[in-house]
């Protein structure tokens, strides 16, 4: 990653309370690509029977990871902010395992980036949610 992307993904997560409250950690940017992980903490609990994350954390990860990589897109300048985000839970994340959401834009119009988003843990061949979504972006002239 380099160092422009690394740097604004990172202030990017440092600037929402809610992704440093969830522990997000940038670990990879591209251009238009970016990965974040959250490790697995008991407060974000949200079935105390079987230790299982809440979704609500995995949507806040896909969500703005998604962020992050229309950030880390070359054409995009300015900020963004979700327009629009549909995410389908595919199973439980396994208690205890650290969560990785990998987003990329895949279509940008002159306002609009669109997403597409996966999450998953150890099982990386069976995700944990998926996500499509738009975005507000300003595409550079």
């Amino acid at each position: 990653m380099s160092v422009d992307q690394s740097k604004i993904a990172q202030q990017f997560i440092e600037a929402i309370p809610h992704a440093k409250a969830l522990g997000m950690e940038v670990t990879e940017v591209g251009e238009g690509i970016a990965q974040l992980e959250m490790d697995y903490d008991k407060r974000f609990i949200g079935d105390p029977d079987t230790g299982v994350i809440s979704g609500g954390a995995v949507s806040a990860l896909m969500d703005t990871c998604s962020g992050a990589a229309v950030l880390s897109h070359p054409d995009v300048t300015g900020a963004t902010a979700t327009i629009d985000l549909r995410i389908d839970y595919m199973r439980a994340a396994n208690p205890g395992q650290r969560i990785i959401a990998r987003a990329e834009v895949y279509h940008l119009t002159r306002t609009v980036a669109f997403v597409r988003a996966k999450s998953y843990d150890n099982d990386r061949e069976n995700p944990v949610a998926t996500a499509t979504g738009a975005f507000t972006a300003e595409k550079k002239a």
